[in-house]
Order: C-alpha cells, then sequence, then structure tokens
C-alpha cells in the first residue's frame, strides 16, 4: 500500500506500493473485473500440467490418437483451463487478501481450448456476506469466465473465498509484527 506523507510533511523517502487484489470491503455484487492480458496456452504448457498431474489422457498427450476424434486434434487439458482462469484473476482480485479458497463449483467447459488459444478471464462478485465464525473476514463468491481469443466462452466457474477485510488485515499484521519484536 502507498504510504503517502501528510500535506506539508517532508517526504523522506521514495512511495512504496504493494500490488495486491481487492479486500472484502471492497467488492461488491454486479462489480466485473476483466482479467488481462490474457494467457497464450501452448502444447509444452499442455503436456507440462497433463504429465505434472499424472494424467494420461491420450486426448492430450497422442497427436495420433486426438486425429482420429471428433475434434481431430489435442485438447488443452481442462483442469490447465481452469487453474489458468483462477491464475488470471488472482492479481486483480484476491493477491494478498485471501485468507483461503473455499471452493470452486459449477464448473463447465462449453467449447474445447486448443494448443495456441489464449485465455481471457472475467470475473463478477456475485455474493458478499460476513464470516458467521471468523470475524472481519468475508466470504465472497465470484462468477468466473473464461474465453478464447475468438470470444467463444471455453470455461465457466463459480469461486468462493474467504478474504480479509481491509482493518481486520492491518489488525492481524500489526499483531503478528509485535510478536515477532518479541521474538
Amino acid at each position: 500500500m502507498a504510504e503517502t506523507p501528510e500535506p506539508g510533511a517532508e517526504n523522506t523517502g521514495p512511495e512504496v506500493i504493494e500490488q495486491r487484489g481487492r479486500y472484502a470491503d471492497e467488492l461488491a455484487v454486479g462489480q466485473v473485473y476483466l482479467h488481462r492480458p490474457g494467457r497464450t496456452l501452448t502444447e509444452a504448457d499442455n503436456v507440462l500440467f497433463t504429465t505434472l498431474t499424472m494424467n494420461p489422457q491420450a486426448l492430450h498427450l497422442d497427436h495420433a490418437y486426438a486425429a482420429a476424434q471428433p475434434f481431430g486434434k489435442p485438447l488443452v487439458n481442462s483442469m490447465l483451463t481452469l487453474s489458468t482462469l483462477v491464475g488470471l484473476a488472482v492479481g486483480q482480485t484476491t493477491q494478498g487478501t485471501l485468507v483461503a479458497q473455499l471452493g470452486l463449483g459449477e464448473i463447465a467447459f462449453p467449447h474445447p481450448v486448443f494448443h495456441g488459444d489464449t485465455l481471457y478471464g472475467r470475473s463478477e462478485v456475485t455474493a458478499v456476506r460476513e464470516s458467521s465464525s471468523r470475524p472481519g473476514q468475508r466470504i465472497v463468491t465470484f462468477q468466473m469466465t473464461g474465453e478464447n481469443q475468438h470470444g467463444d466462452v471455453v470455461v465457466r466457474a463459480q469461486r468462493t473465498c474467504l478474504m480479509w477485510t481491509a482493518s481486520a488485515h492491518a489488525e492481524a499484521k500489526a499483531k503478528q509484527g509485535s510478536m515477532e519484536t518479541r521474538a
């Protein structure tokens, strides 16, 4: 966050800016965040993700097999598509303000993703409510949509997160800082 001196005060150092997402108290139902730039998904990305996650599906790895299937070429692993959509959103929505991701739901992949497609994301805030068990934290639900470079919707998902409010996060940081000073 920016450290801005009081009016008339001498500036003793550089302005410090920490990139972060939005705090729960900065989010409101109906807000829409467009996640740019997009991310082009390559064959290397697909092979790496597929093998790292031990998914031997031939539709992702075997060009000859995929050529004989309905789409005629390898498909990008749908979990890579979903993970990339969430990743595109983090910087604007939850970077540094997330307590925990609570769940993903209502996931759909209405159009295939192929090597070389670029994924663009969008998140709409659909619900914000106080946590009943964690004061200073709220449960926020986003409806996420990913489109390819042609505007085809390739993934939809609901993401539910436990997020800090600005004041509760500042208090928690101050408390942690004082504990570290005593140690």
